[in-house]
């Protein structure tokens, strides 16, 4: 049996699984292949490899290559916080001197004719009033002429039935056995995002329940379909002919916030929600089912409705995987799925205003062995006219990278009938170019990655910030290299790009590697870190970024069950990234047991930083010292954050403030 097919374990494992297989056969360079190529020329035309000791273990590594090993003492560091220490257990914690308040948790009311929250009496209708599961992406909009008041936009990535239903239990996709209508329909409902405004009082930010910003998207939500895809022949279905009328988002991961106000959702493991793998092979693009890992049969929603079903409707699927753009500012508008942007498994949705007046989005494709992008607008920012601003994602241009061995990257255009994006390739059109984006990357050789997550620009500093999380299959089909000595990849790592002339729309740029996840202590995991590190400031599996107004950079991590690998629950690092402390990490928050650390945002002025803990007590609850079982919604290995024996654990966003006020990390 695959390890696909094996689903005795939670949906947060599957997805963990689906994310770590690799659905791409080429044979384009893997990037450990062009490190060690790198290495190997920087070898030879140095003559020398720097050498550095590290917690006790020595590591080779090209000294441009990774983080700097000047001498850091007397180094001034960008960040002044007492470090927390590695760990795991029933609460979170945060560094000394700062708050960790809760601000929204799971079912939490959002208008005034909200329910009160009731897990035992759950509905549709409720979850559509409540703040949704599974909380990931958070971005922050602040509403003109109030510093303390603003739009939280908050992503609602999946759900959990064994923590959210009583007496369900887990649910494999082999029986769903106690699944129903009634519960499919709540799932349906917690999914999609939530926009909320938010306020501070008397140092305390709390939810606005009633705002006219308000406001839930679902699974159901209408959404319009535009850009060059919108239309073709590929997304007409059964209840669309014209195909530009969707119903609802789904697996929202990380996201953005664009220069001009509105929130983008990123599309992720799109490919769980359908089902009916007896179809696959019959079905008109088999090839790219394969491809995109789909039908992963996670829910039973296809039993209740035909649209999740591949052989009832075969292109409703061509419908998901994109990046969806709403309008916070008008709770009645009808949220764009931008198909310029191209269709894989998006993991995050980063902008930055390119210096040519342009804007420039990149986005990763979150699975072992696919690729990075960016799309950059035809259109420029106009900062004085949002109207003017509201389609700029709708023409442009998708690039795939390549990174090079002698350091520099080269960006591919995903244009139909230039290269090999032709009619014999199957490329008909820009249409198929961007419904099945993978396999135009396919064709341009683009360089495959180690599950390429957040993808973070600095717009201080203009470099970009490139999350890789893991591969824990390197080995026969990714060889080992310098970079990743060890025959998995169990940590990942972070990968720091630079411009060509600090232009963002260059086709050209180059590379280094800032830090390689793990413990440096221990020599089977050969990371490296600066130095300078302490015990607790190394992390593995960085996850989302986060830049602030100071421009120092925040790492979130997501082990999923492995953490017990590392012994330390996921959470927040600070990371220097300049001068002779480059490398450093240093832990500022750690979730309870079984949860994701996802997020981070900081309000304009840094004195907030806002946090998404997703599923608690569910990721590795086996291995939790002293609970050692699968957690369920009566027996959970934590009822954070309530820890109300009535209550189930619950999902929810955190505010993390400076007791007295004050610059988060100063």
């Amino acid at each position: 049996m695959s390890e696909q097919k094996n689903f005795s374990t939670t949906r947060a494992y599957r997805m963990e699984i689906s994310e770590d297989q690799s659905s791409n056969p080429n044979t384009n360079d893997t990037m450990g292949d062009i490190i060690n190529a790198r290495l190997g020329r920087r070898d030879a035309l140095r003559g020398m490899l720097a050498v550095t000791a590290i917690g006790g273990a020595t590591h080779l590594f090209g000294s441009a290559l990774l983080a700097g090993t000047a001498d850091a003492s007397g180094a001034k560091a960008a960040f002044k916080f007492k470090e927390i220490s590695h760990g795991v257990d029933e609460n979170h914690h945060v560094a000394e001197g700062y708050d960790a308040d809760i601000l929204l948790r799971w079912g939490d009311p959002l208008f005034t004719d909200s329910p009160a929250f009731d897990p035992a009496r759950q509905s549709r209708s409720s979850q559509e009033r409540q703040f949704g599961y599974n909380n990931d992406y958070v971005g922050f909009i602040p509403l003109a002429g109030a510093a303390d008041r603003g739009l939280l936009c908050v992503n609602h990535e999946y759900t959990n039935e064994e923590l959210m239903f009583p007496g369900l239990g887990r649910q494999d996709n082999s029986a769903y056995a106690g699944m129903t209508r009634a519960i499919a329909d709540v799932e349906i409902a917690a999914h999609g995002g939530t926009v909320v405004e938010i306020a501070r009082e008397n140092g305390k930010w709390k939810a606005i329940v009633g705002s006219k910003y308000n406001r839930r998207l679902t699974g159901t939500t209408p959404m319009e379909m535009t850009g060059p895809a919108a239309g073709d022949a590929l997304v007409q279905t059964n209840a669309d002919p014209s195909g530009r009328k969707v119903l609802g988002t789904l697996n929202n991961c990380a996201g953005g916030i664009t220069p001009w106000g509105t929130y983008l959702m990123a599309e992720e493991n799109f490919n769980g929600y359908f089902w009916n793998k007896d179809a696959a092979a019959a079905h008109p693009h088999a090839d790219m089912l394969k491809r995109y890992g789909a039908p992963g049969e996670w829910y039973s929603w296809g039993a209740y409705y035909d649209r999740f079903d591949i052989a009832k409707d075969p292109n409703e699927l061509h419908r998901f995987g994109w990046i969806v753009e709403v309008d916070p500012m008008d709770p009645t508008s009808t949220p764009k799925k931008r198909t310029a942007l191209g269709r894989f498994k998006h993991e995050g949705a980063e902008t930055i205003v390119n210096k040519d007046g342009r804007v420039v989005v990149y986005s990763g494709d979150d699975e072992r062995g696919d690729y990075l992008y960016k799309f950059v607008t035809k259109g420029k920012f106009d900062k004085n006219n949002r109207a003017a601003n509201m389609d700029l994602l709708d023409e442009g241009t998708l690039y795939v990278a390549r990174f090079n061995a002698d350091g520099t990257l080269d960006w591919l255009p995903l244009i139909a009938g230039e290269g090999p994006l032709t009619p014999e390739n199957g490329f008909n059109n820009q249409a198929e170019v961007l419904v099945f984006s993978r396999k135009a990357g396919d064709a341009l050789g683009a360089t495959k990655m180690d599950r390429p997550e957040d993808v973070q620009p600095n717009p201080e500093t203009n470099k970009v910030y490139v999350c890789l999380t893991n591969n824990k299959h390197r080995g026969s089909k990714h060889p080992v290299d310098a970079a990743n000595p060890r025959e998995k990849n169990p940590f990942g790592h972070i990968i720091e790009i630079t411009p060509a002339a600090d232009d963002h729309a260059d086709l050209k740029g180059t590379w280094e590697i800032l830090v390689q996840g793990g413990n440096p202590a221990n020599p089977e995991h050969k990371a490296v870190f600066n130095p300078a590190t302490s015990e607790n400031g190394w992390f593995g599996s960085p996850d989302n970024a986060a830049v602030d107004g100071k421009g120092r950079l925040w790492i979130s991590t997501d082990q999923g069950s492995a953490w017990p690998k590392t012994g330390t629950a996921d959470g927040i690092w600070a990371l220097e990234t300049e001068g002779a402390l480059r490398g450093t990490g240093k832990m500022f928050y750690r979730v309870p047991v079984g949860a994701e650390m996802c997020g981070p945002c900081f309000t304009p002025d840094d004195t907030a930083l806002f946090l998404a803990v997703q599923h608690p007590a569910s990721d590795g609850a086996k291995a939790f010292p002293g609970f050692e079982r699968n957690s369920t919604f009566e027996d959970p290995a934590t009822r954070w954050p309530d820890f109300d024996p009535k209550l189930p654990p619950r999902p929810s966003v955190v505010v993390v403030t400076k007791k007295g006020g004050g610059i988060i990390g100063s």
